[in-house]
């Protein structure tokens, strides 16, 4: 059975997605969400193929229906895939889906002779990744102060670094925090609910901003609201996406992404192949988030960064746990996440500069962390409800207000700062190339931290303070 955890996560994305059913993958693992009743194929001859094989098999297995095997896209989207509906998305309580799973089985043989992926499950991308976030955002008081504090903005920014944000929106005050002055992009569509409680990951856009902007403050930074829908898109939809944000003002030299998915497999995510091929041809550097599933498994975009010809292409960033030394609890991990960054308790902006804004959590907290570490891990609480009352109970959740700055943890925000400091090399040495930027600041870097008795390498701003990891109390 999935986690409970992994459940309610999997709740609120089918509220922000609620017209499309979705099912937990592979086998109720909780490892991924996909759309039910479809799957992928490239366009064209591809998709035609697939079409025919899955209503050829399903003629001959009892429980799938060959009529309901039909095309649910037109052709020739910009992502390069079709989406096929290959069974009905009503049927069954979303733990796996026998007519998805019947289709990839139609296509084994014909994948095994063409040596290459036909099919594809139509995965959910999201910001929560395997919809279990590290932690929710904790409010901090304007006095506290930033961590990593902002560096100091050099006198000459021309030509100013460009990093382009693919998040959530921006908070309408966003400009009222200082180090975002130079950041510009997309507004958040809808920050809070009719009680005026801020909706789930609003404010993540602006956070990571914040984050790159404090350690490289010579950039201009653009936030596209991709992930509007609680951090959630699907994969048929996100290369899409990502094309659309980048044609709005050209490639730029950094794109920051903290959103992604695992599918089970190590050879990428159909819905992005036609980016990822186009990215390898620009000079545009990905730093994608590595997920927080604390599992070795490959997680895609970021995942990229191990495939012949995208090696420097991608750049795919870890989390480090609090103190800076290990590995936060949450973070994956494995040969295919080339750097680590601080990740755990970080303090930024997130909103409320102009007026207080509350945010809701359930009392409920965990009594150990989810991933076995004996120190407090950023999972055990608060969890978020995204609404004053989800489940009837009677029990009134707590409410905390913002004022600006929270405190939050994730591998989301390892990834800006990681973006950050190549941006700020660029900035430091007039650089034009950040793909040579990236190399030379992995070269030349002397940091080093643990992963799972692994020896990593880690990058650490010179402005980044550690904040002391939590032993929990013994018991009497």
């Amino acid at each position: 059975m999935a986690p409970q955890r992994f459940r309610e996560q999997f709740d609120t994305i089918r509220r922000s997605l609620p017209d499309v059913p979705l099912a937990m993958g592979p086998d109720d693992s909780a490892e991924f969400i996909y759309e039910k009743g479809v799957v992928l194929a490239r366009d064209g001859e591809e998709a035609r193929l697939v079409e025919d094989t899955v209503r050829s098999h399903f003629t001959g297995v009892r429980g799938l229906v060959a009529d309901h095997v039909r095309r649910a896209s037109p052709e020739g989207n910009r992502s390069g895939v079709t989406r096929i509906r290959v069974g009905e998305p009503g049927r069954g309580d979303g733990r796996g889906d026998p007519a998805v799973a019947g289709a990839l089985r139609a296509l084994r043989e014909a994948e095994g002779r063409t040596g290459r992926r036909l099919i594809s499950r139509n995965h959910v991308v999201s910001i929560a990744v395997n919809a279990c976030p590290g932690d929710e955002p904790v409010p901090v008081p304007l006095t506290a102060g930033a961590d990593p504090a902002p560096v100091p903005e050099p006198d000459d920014v021309e030509p100013a670094v460009s990093v382009l944000v693919v998040d959530t929106g921006l908070m309408h005050d966003y400009r009222a925090y200082p180090p975002l002055a130079r950041a510009r992009g997309d507004l958040q569509r809808e920050e809070t609910d009719g009680q005026g409680v801020l909706h789930q990951y609003v404010g993540h856009g602006t956070f990571i901003a914040g984050l790159v902007a404090a350690v490289a403050p010579a950039t201009d930074i653009t936030v596209r609201n991709t992930l509007d829908d609680a951090g959630a898109i699907l994969e048929s939809d996100f290369g899409e996406a990502l094309f659309a944000a980048v044609d709005r003002q050209g490639w730029p030299d950094v794109i920051s992404l903290s959103a992604g998915t695992s599918n089970g497999r190590t050879d990428g995510l159909l819905g992005v192949d036609a980016f990822m091929r186009e990215l390898r041809e620009q000079r545009t550097l990905l730093v994608a988030a590595a997920g927080n599933n604390a599992s070795a498994t490959p997680f895609w975009p970021a995942a990229y960064a191990d495939l012949p010809g995208f090696e420097d292409a991608v750049l795919s960033v870890g989390a480090l746990r609090s103190d800076g030394e290990f590995g936060a609890c949450f973070s994956n991990h494995g040969p295919w996440v080339k750097v680590y960054a601080p990740g755990e308790r970080l303090t930024g902006a997130l909103t409320g500069f102009e007026s207080p804004v509350p945010y809701v959590y359930q009392h409920s907290t965990y009594e150990a962390c989810r991933y076995g570490f004996d120190y407090t891990c950023t999972c055990q609480s608060p969890r978020h409800t995204g609404v004053l009352s989800d489940d009837g109970s009677t029990v009134k959740p707590d409410q905390v207000m913002f004022e600006g700055l929270a405190r939050w943890s994730g591998t989301s925000f390892a990834t800006p700062l990681a973006a950050g400091l190549v941006a700020a090399r660029m900035s430091a040495h007039k650089e034009s190339d950040p793909r040579a930027a990236r190399r030379r600041l992995l070269a030349e870097n002397t940091g080093f931290a643990e992963v799972r008795g692994t020896h990593v390498a880690a990058l650490r701003p010179g402005t980044w303070s550690p904040v002391p990891v939590v032993q929990p109390a013994l018991s009497a």
